[in-house]
């Protein structure tokens, strides 16, 4: 006992503090980072795993051209004449994925109709239909990572800021798990795992290795997710990374109204702004098309083009009036080439892709996909090493204290410790 607690005394205040902040913000957050960093493992995958469940939707890409928006259009109106097509995903190798709305399924939660259309002839492989409040599995798995199925307002804050909590935790986590000293016996403990030890040696070591080698993706992962729901943190972080300048809010444009029906049909207009792009970027992997609501004759016509296959970074977009087809200028980073941004500006477009890998490419997503896993690990094997110790002290105050003679010499493994 009087070791123990002369031990105690040779830490500095530093370190007790860092030990205090590193066992409660983890206590408090451990739910938290378990189902945030487990969804995020699944959610790394959710193309390629929809695309294997999903064998019909896979379509070898020929040299011809795509159908139009207007053929999409008909084919929406000809099968569902109550419902109007919201987007269109076109991905070359795939069906076109056209989703569709009545006026009382506005809202990612209100229902809605997905066709699968090929995207050569216009046969429609396969249809999902979803009720008011249903979502599709991966949905469901972007839901808890993004608010842990909780109402938005609510849950989202929580996520937020319990990522930030986790930041801490990795930084505090750092500083606890190095040595004050290095030699054989602390490299052996700090950077390998003692498979053959008791079960808490074990769980240990995996709390304490694995987490100092997923140490690096893990701030990069967290850091990456915060700038997608802490308003303040983005904007700064955008200031720090381009040397001052500030961050452009997102444009929301509207069309013409007054010039409604006194240039183009709502169909011609649909097709001449996917030829303007498609003009622009006839390689490119993928597009998303956004159709104008016909009923509010001031919504546009959008285009996202995405040039490489499973990568987000180098996207870019473009809005038509669909009366005029009057182009938009966007201002800020995405208002320009990617080639063209500043190196904070390219950072800011990589966000996304860093945050789930795919900056990496294949290689980059299993890498994240084993990183979170990790990450959703540390809550429980910390938990169990905190558990452990509580639950080892209550038992060593309530056995009675033997005789000398009642003991036995017998050889025992030392008590793991953190570095």
């Amino acid at each position: 006992m009087k070791n123990h607690v002369k031990k105690k005394n040779r830490e500095t205040l530093f370190t007790r503090i860092n030990k205090w902040l590193h066992l409660w913000l983890g206590l408090i957050s451990g739910v938290i980072v378990f189902v945030v960093c487990l969804t995020g493992c699944i959610w790394v995958f959710n193309e390629e795993i929809t695309g294997l469940l999903q064998p019909e939707t896979k379509i070898a890409r020929q040299d011809k051209p795509v159908i139009m928006p207007s053929r999409l259009y008909e084919i929406a109106y000809r099968l569902y004449p109550d419902k109007s097509p919201a987007y269109a995903q076109y991905q070359q190798g795939r069906s076109i994925t056209l989703n569709l709305k009545s006026p009382k399924e506005q809202g990612r939660r209100a229902g809605g109709t997905t066709l699968n259309i090929n995207p050569y002839t216009g046969k429609v492989v396969s249809v999902t239909e979803r009720k008011k409040g249903q979502v599709d599995f991966f949905r469901f798995v972007l839901n808890g990572h993004r608010f842990l199925w909780l109402p938005y307002e609510i849950g989202r804050p929580i996520v937020n800021y319990g990522t930030l909590i986790f930041v801490i935790l990795l930084i505090t986590g750092l500083i606890w798990w190095y040595p004050k000293k290095w030699n054989k016996s602390t490299r052996e403990k700090s950077f390998k795992i003692k498979w053959g030890a008791s079960f808490k040696r074990v769980n240990l070591d995996l709390h304490n290795v694995l987490g100092f080698y997923s140490l690096i993706f893990l701030l990069f992962i967290a850091l990456t997710g915060m700038v997608y729901g802490i308003s303040w943190y983005s904007k700064g972080l955008y200031w720090v990374t381009t040397g001052g300048e500030k961050l452009t809010e997102f444009q929301r444009f509207e069309s013409d109204s007054l010039q409604s029906g006194k240039r183009f049909t709502p169909q011609q207009a649909m097709d001449l702004a996917w030829q303007k792009v498609i003009t622009r970027h006839p390689a490119s992997e993928g597009f998303y098309y956004t159709f104008p609501d016909t009923s509010r004759a001031k919504t546009t016509i959008g285009v996202t083009v995405y040039p490489s296959k499973g990568q987000f970074y180098n996207n870019q977009s473009y809005t038509f009036d669909q009366h005029t087809l009057k182009e938009f200028a966007r201002e800020g980073i995405y208002g320009i080439d990617y080639e063209e941004a500043s190196a904070g500006g390219k950072l800011r477009r990589m966000n996304y892709d860093i945050h789930i890998g795919s900056i990496l490419g294949f290689p980059g997503k299993v890498l994240a996909f084993l990183v979170t896993l990790i990450g959703a690990s540390l809550p429980i094997t910390g938990f169990l090493i905190w558990y452990g110790r509580k639950f080892k002290k209550k038992n060593k105050r309530s056995k009675p204290q033997k005789s000398p003679t009642m003991i036995k010499s017998k050889a025992v493994e030392p008590e793991p410790v953190e570095n």
